[in-house]
């Protein structure tokens, strides 16, 4: 089944009722055992292969996976602890020094339960009243666990950003302090919902990652936080893209305008870059570029002020990537290329979900300039980049480039690629 050019389409796209329809038209498995393998109510399954609705979270992909024996890599999972030893151990016997760091925090976030060695957030704040302390030992823990983000997808972290940020919640409930120890508790409660946010979205979860941009945009506004309240709206106009670029455009508008003028720089180039993006999706070419440029002035005012850790990542090749990645959706290549090739070519493999995720849109920008030799040649660098990536995104975002190449299957290089992309 799994060669079938259909199911892997299916697959690919996360069309889990298309997968069930196949499955049991070509397979013979009936609803019923799709339903008890996979965990899911009989009537769900029926509804799902109807076309309604659809199953978005890492977990229940995952389950689906291992009871249908879906290998991970056709759903941007790590390899399934079922598959063969080959697929396993591909990752452990690779020479590349990058994809074995990504390994080794993967069993120290996961396997070990914790992250890096850091203890349960509970155990580490002690009862009754607590003083500025703890506000500050919460903001050095959630600085360090971020770092996992930069190699791990979603997958890998969802769980861990979410049980810290109910652990916070919990000493917010059970503990006694002033208003101002409060006030800080409260501000690394909406950071730390950001956090957990964008992990449920990068494994696929959407209703969880609203929920919690949601609650952190509640948080930061009750405590005055234009930075942390503008935030929130852009991570949700850019969860809204994909459905509905035009309410996306009004959301990073209003995130932007939540923040105006009393912000650090970072966070300012951030929430103006979020707002090219979405403009760049809707079409807006002029709106996109007033917004990259906002961007650029809001990092160069920096000055060698302080930042927040949560935003400290933003710099220009953060900002050159965004604009190649703008550039790209306005269909603009001659201004996309050179912009992505110079940002990815200082780019650390180590960083491989976002490595592949903007090398898409480099092979995206190749193929409207009609080179398609050399878009093949970066989707071929992204299937290598995000195997074993607990992310969902990558690999969506690569499916329409695969659509759009299988028109030249005749070219070697493509039909190579599109054969691995099938394996």
């Amino acid at each position: 089944m799994l060669q079938r050019a259909d199911m892997q389409d299916a697959i690919a796209r996360h069309d889990f009722g298309a997968v069930f329809v196949l499955a049991r038209k070509w397979a013979g498995i009936s609803y019923s055992k799709i339903a008890e393998a996979c965990a899911i109510k009989p009537e769900r399954v029926g509804t799902l292969a109807r076309g309604q609705g659809s199953i978005a979270t890492y977990e229940k992909i995952a389950a689906i996976s291992d009871a249908l024996r879906i290998p991970g890599h056709m759903l941007g999972l790590s390899p399934r602890g079922w598959e063969a030893p080959s697929a396993l151990e591909a990752v452990r016997s690779s020479g590349d020094e990058a994809v074995k760091r990504r390994d080794f925090l993967r069993v120290s976030a996961i396997g070990a339960g914790t992250a890096l060695g850091i203890p349960s957030l509970l155990e580490e704040v002690p009862r009754g009243r607590i003083g500025s302390d703890v506000p500050a030992m919460l903001a050095r823990r959630t600085a360090r666990l971020r770092r996992l983000d930069d190699v791990l997808g979603g997958g890998d972290t969802s769980g861990i950003y979410l049980a810290e940020y109910k652990a916070t919640k919990a000493i917010l409930r059970g503990s006694s302090y002033s208003a101002a120890t409060e006030s800080k508790l409260l501000a690394i409660l909406a950071e730390q919902a950001q956090q957990a946010g964008w992990a449920a979205f990068d494994a696929g979860d959407h209703v969880a990652a609203e929920h919690l941009y949601k609650e952190s945009h509640s948080v930061s506004t009750r405590i005055s936080d234009p930075a942390l309240a503008g935030n929130a709206l852009a991570f949700l106009a850019y969860q809204t893209i994909g459905s509905n670029p035009k309410a996306a455009v009004e959301v990073a508008e209003a995130s932007c305008a939540a923040a105006d003028g009393g912000v650090p720089a970072t966070v300012g180039a951030l929430l103006h870059e979020r707002r090219a993006w979405a403009h760049a999706v809707a079409g807006n070419a002029r709106e996109a570029d007033e917004a990259l440029a906002a961007a650029q002035a809001a990092l160069a005012s920096n000055q060698g002020r302080s930042q927040p850790d949560w935003s400290s990542w933003v710099d220009e090749q953060e900002l050159q990537i965004m604009a190649g990645r703008c550039w790209t959706e306005l269909r603009r290549p001659l201004r996309a290329v050179p912009l992505l090739e110079d940002a990815l070519r200082g780019f650390d493999d180590a960083h491989a979900r976002d490595k592949a995720l903007y090398s898409c849109w480099l092979a995206d920008a190749y193929l409207t300039a009609g080179e398609i030799e050399a878009a093949a040649g970066i989707a071929d660098r992204v299937l290598n980049l995000s195997a074993g990536v607990a992310s969902v995104r990558p690999r969506q975002r690569l499916q329409p480039i695969l659509r759009q190449l299988a028109s030249h299957h005749s070219v070697p290089m493509v039909s190579d690629l599109l054969e691995k992309a099938r394996s």
